[in-house]
Order: structure tokens, then C-alpha cells, then sequence
């Protein structure tokens, strides 16, 4: 998809790429958005438009990500986006592939099709996903608040370092939990129940990776900065 900017209608844009719904959602916008433009809709909703349309371009776009882009914009800005996908995990994607993976096993013949372990191998996926939440509510974001607060107005650039991606267990826990769908499911099992897990996982992944990339490419060091530069201030 081309890359979207300000001036694009919102309506257009979700109507060509209906995924980016729950992430519109989480800057507080939801559907019936008229035919404005995505800067109409900022401006109403008080929202930065070029952190909303590069966030929008970040999900959409696999090869583009701007770093340079994203570290000019405040790290409590990007900290509140996080936040609001995390609610987003806990209150509707985890909720949703429950339901699904729940129906499935109460559907099926429960003899020979290994979804009760497949369901195992997702609870233990769901405990991680969910213990990464609490840390960033309890200590990783407050840190990172409470650093900017203490930094207002003064620069910390020089200390922002990224190295590379480390492997993300998750990413790599959803991925095996689609492959245990894909080769090893045994038996008679209702099929439109079984696609909705799998396109939930699907989705659930896809949001993780993109979450992944600003919080380690972009968060995750410009907060070892701000850190660094206030602990040089003690």
C-alpha cells in the first residue's frame, strides 16, 4: 500500500486496509470517521498527526520504519501508544482467541486432534505476553515518565544507541502455535472455528511484530539515554 499521509481521508484508508481499525482505536477514534482528513481528525481529537500517520505507515508497511522520524517524537507519546496496545492485548485479542480456541475444543472430538495441548502451549504464550504487560505498567513506563520529567527540556541525543534486534520469544511462541495448527491437527474439528483461531493468531502476531519494533528499535533506547543522562545529573 502507498504510504498514507496527512491529508489522506481517513475513511479511505481504513476502507483499504480494514487491519488498522483496533490501532486507529487506540488514539481514541473509532468508526464513522465522515470523510475527513487524517489531519481533520487529529486536529478534533487533539492527536499529533505525523506521530498518528507514521504509527498508521509502521503497521502497514513492513519495510518502512523511520527511526530518525520517531526518536523526534516525545518518549511519553510513544509510552502512551504502548500502553493503549497493551489494554488492547488484555481486553479484546487475548479475550477473542479464547473465546475461539474454547469453542473449537467444546466442538470438536476431543480423541485425537491435540488441541487441548495446543491450548496449553497458548497459555503459556498468554502468561508471558501478559507478565511483559504488568512490568511496563509497574517499572518499565513509570521509569521512563519519571525520566522525562526530569529531563524536560534538556538533550539526552548523543546517548541514543541502537544495536539490533534480539530474537523475541513471543514472536517466536506465536509462531510455533501456527505450526502446530498447520501440521499436526488431528481429527474431526469444526473448521470455521479452527480459521478463526488461526487468523486471530495471525493477527495477533502481526500487531506484535510492529509493537516490537518501536518499543526495541525506537523506545527501548532512547529510554536508555534518558536513564543514562539522568543518572550523569546525580
Amino acid at each position: 500500500m502507498a504510504l498514507i499521509n496527512a491529508e489522506c481521508k481517513l475513511c479511505d484508508v481504513i476502507l483499504n486496509e480494514p487491519s488498522l481499525i483496533p490501532v486507529i482505536n487506540r488514539f481514541g477514534i473509532i468508526l464513522g470517521v465522515g470523510d475527513k482528513s487524517i489531519r481533520t481528525v487529529c486536529e478534533e481529537k487533539k492527536l499529533d498527526s505525523e506521530f498518528f500517520v507514521t504509527i498508521l505507515n509502521t503497521f502497514i508497511n513492513e519495510d518502512y520504519f523511520p527511526e530518525n522520524r520517531l526518536k523526534s517524537f516525545c518518549a511519553t507519546q510513544i509510552v502512551d501508544y504502548l500502553t493503549q496496545t497493551n489494554a488492547y492485548y488484555q481486553q479484546f485479542q487475548i479475550p477473542n482467541i479464547e473465546r475461539h480456541f474454547n469453542s473449537l475444543i467444546n466442538q470438536s472430538d476431543s480423541d485425537n486432534n491435540n488441541l487441548e495441548l495446543m491450548k496449553q502451549f497458548f497459555e503459556e504464550l498468554k502468561k508471558e505476553l501478559l507478565s511483559r504487560i504488568e512490568h511496563d505498567r509497574t517499572s518499565w513506563f513509570p521509569s521512563i515518565r519519571a525520566a522525562a520529567e526530569k529531563l524536560r527540556g534538556e538533550y539526552y541525543g548523543e546517548h541514543i544507541r541502537y544495536d539490533h534486534d534480539e530474537p523475541d520469544s513471543l514472536e517466536e511462541k506465536l509462531d510455533d502455535l501456527k505450526s502446530l495448527f498447520i501440521i499436526h491437527l488431528r481429527g474431526e474439528y469444526d473448521l470455521n472455528l479452527c480459521h478463526g483461531v488461526i487468523f486471530a493468531l495471525y493477527s495477533l502476531e502481526k500487531d506484535i511484530k510492529q509493537h516490537n519494533r518501536i518499543r526495541n528499535r525506537i523506545l527501548r533506547p532512547i529510554a536508555d539515554a534518558m536513564l543514562k543522562a539522568c543518572h550523569e545529573k546525580e
